[in-house]
């Protein structure tokens, strides 16, 4: 489990249920005492997209890579991600205090499941994402060394193509 900078003011929010599934670095949790749903981004990763838009376009034309592929490959890390937790799951939600919510109004963090493993990490760990680099959060210095040994080793996603 990772420890994050007593530095870094940081919000922690129990009693979360994970709902649904949005994408590789995306999910819906449910707040158990007031049952009101809202959406998760995982803070400092970045996972491809599963559908086409502006920003497959983007990754098309900076990767040269092809659309479909791309999206392949968000379906394999969805898929992925389906696989290390179960909807109805309880988890704990670690906020950094200075990025609470995107520009979409997603809420972003840490999310840590019952067993102490922190998703955004087996994401990164396990090559089915990326760091995120637009946004400074406190573990993208790690994120960065755990996606550089991803792709040494071939993991996930990594596998198949050299970046995404």
């Amino acid at each position: 489990m990772t420890f994050f900078n007593a530095k870094e003011t940081t919000i922690k929010k129990n009693l979360l249920k994970i709902v649904k599934f949005v994408d590789g670095d995306g999910i819906i949790l449910e707040d158990i005492i007031s049952k009101k749903e809202f959406e998760v981004r995982f803070l400092g990763i970045d996972a491809p997209e599963m559908n086409y838009c502006n920003k497959i376009k983007q990754d098309e034309k900076e990767l040269q890579l092809p659309a479909a592929l791309l999206i392949k490959l968000g379906y394999l890390s969805f898929n992925f991600l389906k696989d290390q937790v179960n909807l109805g799951d309880y988890c704990t939600l670690v906020q950094e205090q200075n990025n609470l919510v995107d520009k979409y109004g997603r809420h972003l963090g840490y999310l840590i499941l019952n067993d102490g493993r922190v998703l955004n990490e087996i994401m990164i760990k396990e090559g089915y994402a990326k760091p995120y680099n637009d946004v400074f959060c406190e573990m993208l210095p790690m994120y960065q060394e755990w996606n550089l040994q991803a792709k040494i080793n071939r993991k996930g996603l990594y596998f198949q193509v050299d970046k995404f």
